[in-house]
């Protein structure tokens, strides 16, 4: 079953081909910066080689990226739909894992020298949250946009059976 939605599913198509595009590169990025053991940072994106983050959350990014690219076809059938939502589902993983373990590192403290010292100082903790940030945490807001088109297309399909009992 389709829906009609016109200029808005037609803007989708464009925003999810090039968050798809951007989606790939960076995961192709933190998988490549892994194999090779680099650890790159561009102004505020940051990518990590280790090998959790860097190699298999590459792998993770490079799916949502596939899966973004895979579900253009048509937006307005549930099918495809769901497989960009599988794709921000992906991005909101990674970047909920990278939120968490920079909320976690910012709380204690590396110690200077001998001394043990738990609990971080204001400055450490709010350093703990500068930039470099990895690439999910930079696509997190872009992957957002799907919550939009799932309302919308909850509301034309809600439309169209109002429209049918109607006649």
């Amino acid at each position: 079953m389709g829906i009609s939605g016109g200029a808005i599913m037609k803007f989708g198509k464009i925003y999810f081909a090039i968050l798809g595009i951007v989606t790939l590169i960076f995961g192709i990025a933190n998988f490549i910066s892994t194999c090779a053991g680099l650890e790159l940072s561009w102004g505020i994106l940051g990518i990590p080689s280790e090998m959790f983050r860097g190699g298999w959350g590459g792998l993770v990014i490079i799916f949502a990226g596939l899966f973004y690219l895979s579900g253009l076809k048509d937006l307005s059938k549930p099918s495809y739909l769901s497989k960009i939502l599988v794709g921000s589902i992906l991005i909101w993983i990674m970047a909920g894992c990278d939120i968490f373990g920079m909320i976690t590192a910012s709380i204690f403290s590396e110690g200077e020298g001998n001394l043990l010292i738990f609990f971080s100082s204001g400055k450490q903790f709010i350093d703990a949250y500068a930039p470099p940030y990895t690439p999910a945490m930079f696509l997190l807001p872009f992957s957002l946009v799907v919550i939009y088109y799932i309302h919308r297309y909850k509301k034309i399909v809600r439309e169209q059976r109002i429209n049918a009992k109607v006649e």
